[in-house]
């Protein structure tokens, strides 16, 4: 019962063989969330194209491109990102494993990701990056593997890397000047990353130097960053500063893509735009006879969001689809409550197809925090412990229900002896279906949870601190139909073909409702596998706004309809749509 309840509280989940997976449906309005999982053995044909994919989202972006962050340990402590003696760090447990990262990595490559790059923290603190890089490399159709540093050991380790068949390096550097550097990372090290990128273009790289532009901070070396490129083959990309995190939003740092061209153009006027590429996210530049070139990376004043092809995987194993969404799916829980690979599919899918047309940031006209003050970087670090498990106390209290009515139990035994899961002594009994024939069952089941004015316009903004309700709800539903038998004592493990959970935010009523739907091909019906999905799903939703307000109301947790069996029933006033 454990793993379900961590995967329930946590948000998605995975481990197993590879299996086949299963062919998607397109995600429903932003109010509304519906999913199928299918849970066949039968394998199910090839995609036929893009569409089809679990990495396409709804507006037809198709994800090739994954960076992977190894770690939350840097070895810079640089002022504008950290405090002095740096920051918490979530015990190592919380973290993926290397064999977790592969697989997940396995996995994304065998979606359709054909780029990855690995990231922090700072990744060269970690042992076993060149082994990462290896192994990576090793993995069929993956065509690229990066890597984003901040250069201050790739004297040491960009041979062994490039050995390992490291495709790229970007490189962190906000100045050119050394006593500056010293003072912005509060450490020692300016001459060892200018050697390391030396080193690289020595050994046949063309690195990709990142420089984050902030007002009064660097603004007067911008002439010294394209001067850099003037004799050797360097990308100096600008970022536009993004200010969150411990920034609090100082909108009057950013400097815009537009002024940096005119400075620059200021001083060589013949600086030209390049070609791009169509999933490019920087705008290419160059002085005309430089070797290198300038990129600008404009995520704020022009975002580049209609052509994102990028997902994000935290250190501690959460999938984020944008840089600037307060949405996180733990694929780490996933991998630790053994729920099957062909599972842990489904659910990336349907973290793709959440992903909304552009991100949720700000014009510089109206600067507001994303959630709480909070910014994307610190989002998995408060995901840690965001959510509380639920269902552990559901099920106490159903454990507490059977054992203190024993005694009625015993005595409605006596009266009643056609119930089925209770033996002529009275005690507590599964039913033999062995003699029963096999059918195809299903059951429809429903539930409504009130949560009110205030919360019903959080959750239709997607504005909870805990991410998106009705995706892991419905989630969290299909992980609990799954799991019946492991919550309900006398019920048995049955094979499920399909399960499908809808998650309705109704504005009017003020409420969720929720709609299960589970199918399977046995000798016993599904009514209990439908009732516990939308049971879990309801307690999910309490749990996830439980934070904003406790006056919320789990109610009409009820069977619509079941079939199959010797008994069926339907329910003659359903106040739910039922699946077709």
């Amino acid at each position: 019962m454990r793993p379900l309840v961590k995967y329930v509280n946590r948000l998605l989940c995975q481990t197993a063989a590879p299996a086949p997976v299963p062919i998607r449906r397109k995600a429903s309005a932003a109010a509304t969330g519906s999913l199928k999982l299918a849970t066949s053995a039968q394998a199910e044909p090839q995609r036929a194209n893009k569409q089809d994919s679990p990495l396409t989202d709804t507006f037809g972006r198709h994800h090739t491109y994954l960076r992977i962050s190894l770690t939350e340990r840097c070895n810079l402590r640089c002022d504008y990102c950290m405090p002095a003696d740096g920051v918490p760090l979530q015990p190592k447990a919380n973290l993926l494993t290397t064999e977790e990262i592969l697989r997940l990595a396995r996995i994304f490559v065998e979606q359709g990701v054909r780029k990855v790059r690995l990231t922090g923290g700072e990744p060269t603190v970690r042992r076993d990056i060149v082994d990462l890089v290896a192994e990576m490399k090793a993995l069929p159709q993956l065509e690229h593997v990066g890597i984003t540093t901040n250069g201050l050991v790739l004297t040491r380790l960009l041979l062994p890397l490039q050995r390992a068949g490291l495709d790229s390096l970007n490189i962190s550097l906000d100045t050119l000047k050394k006593d500056r550097f010293e003072k912005i990372t509060r450490r020692k090290g300016w001459e060892r990353v200018i050697a390391g990128i030396d080193l690289a273009v020595q050994l046949g790289y063309r690195p990709k130097v990142n420089c984050v532009l902030m007002r009064n901070f660097n603004e007067d070396e911008i002439c010294d960053f394209v001067e850099f490129t003037r004799d050797r083959p360097v990308d100096v990309r600008f970022i536009e500063y993004m200010p969150f995190s411990g920034n609090k939003w100082h909108t009057d740092r950013l400097i815009s893509f537009k002024e940096t061209v005119e400075l620059i153009r200021h001083r060589w006027p013949e600086f030209e735009a390049l070609p791009n590429g169509p999933n490019d996210t920087s705008k290419a530049f160059a002085v005309p006879g430089f070797k290198g070139q300038v990129g600008f990376i404009t995520s704020m004043t022009e975002h580049f969001c209609g052509s994102c092809n990028r997902l994000r995987l935290t250190a501690d194993g959460n999938i984020k689809v944008c840089l600037f969404g307060n949405k996180e799916f733990s694929l780490r829980d996933a991998m630790r409550s053994d729920v099957s690979e062909e599972d842990l599919v489904d659910l990336i899918g349907a973290a793709v197809r959440r992903k909304k047309r552009q991100h949720a940031a700000f014009s510089p006209r109206h600067a507001e925090p994303f959630a709480d003050g909070e910014s994307p970087d610190d989002t998995h670090r408060r995901l840690a412990d965001a959510s509380r498990p639920s269902a552990i106390a559901s099920a106490a209290l159903l454990h507490h229900h059977l054992h203190s009515h024993r005694s009625q139990l015993l005595q409605a035994a006596r009266h009643c002896s056609s119930l089925s899961h209770v033996n002529a002594q009275g005690k507590a009994q599964m039913v033999d279906v062995g003699e029963k024939p096999t059918s195809t069952r299903l059951a429809r089941a429903e539930a409504t949870v009130e949560v009110g004015e205030r919360l019903t316009q959080l959750i239709a903004a997607n504005e909870l601190v805990k991410g998106d309700v009705l995706s892991v709800a419905q989630l969290a539903g299909i992980l609990g139909a799954k799991r019946t038998s492991e919550l309900i004592p006398l019920c048995h493990n049955i094979s499920l073909s399909s399960v499908k959970v809808k998650a309705q935010l109704l504005p009017d009523a003020h409420c969720v409702r929720l709609v299960a739907s589970v199918r399977c091909t046995g000798q016993t019906g599904v009514e209990m596998e439908a009732l516990t999905a939308v049971s879990i799903a309801a307690l999910t939703v309490y749990d996830m706004c439980k934070a904003v307000s406790h006056d919320i109301c789990i109610t009409n947790i009820r069977l619509l309809s079941k079939s199959g069996g010797k008994r069926d029933y339907h329910r003659r006033e359903q106040s739910s749509e039922a699946f077709q």
